[in-house]
C-alpha cells in the first residue's frame, strides 16, 4: 500500500472517497497531496456522483412537472412512469456506489467507462 498525506492506508482512503459521494470526494481531493490512487478515486467520485445528482434533479423536476400536469388533466400514467424510472436509477446508483467503494478498498483503480479515462488524464 502507498503512503498518503492523511496517514490511512490508500485503499481505505480510496473507499472513503465514495462514502458521501462527491462531498467526500472533494474532501479527499483537497486533503490528499501526493497519492495518485486516492486522488483518482476522489476525482472520479466527484465527477460521477455530482453528475448523477444533477441527472436526478432534472428527472425529479420533470417528474414533478408531470405530476402537476397529470393532476390537472386527470392522468398520472406518465408521472408514474417517471417515478419508476427515478427509483430504478436510484437502485443503479446505490449499486454503483457499493461497487466503487469495494473496488477502491480492494486496491483497484477501477475506471468508470468514459469518465475514468478522463479523470486519469487530469490527475
Amino acid at each position: 500500500m502507498g503512503e498518503t498525506s492523511i496517514g490511512l492506508d490508500e485503499n481505505i482512503e480510496g473507499a472513503l472517497c465514495y462514502l458521501l459521494g462527491w462531498l467526500t470526494g472533494i474532501v479527499f481531493f483537497v486533503l490528499e497531496k501526493d497519492n495518485r490512487f486516492v486522488k483518482f478515486h476522489a476525482m472520479q467520485s466527484i465527477v460521477v456522483f455530482f453528475g448523477l445528482m444533477i441527472l436526478m434533479w432534472i428527472i425529479g423536476a420533470i417528474t414533478t412537472a408531470m405530476m402537476v400536469g397529470a393532476s390537472m388533466m386527470g392522468s398520472g400514467m406518465i408521472a408514474s412512469l417517471f417515478t419508476l424510472v427515478m427509483v430504478l436509477i436510484q437502485l443503479v446508483i446505490f449499486g454503483l456506489w457499493l461497487f466503487l467503494m469495494y473496488k477502491a478498498y480492494s486496491g483497484e483503480m477501477y475506471k468508470v467507462p468514459v469518465i475514468g479515462d478522463w479523470v486519469e488524464s487530469k490527475i
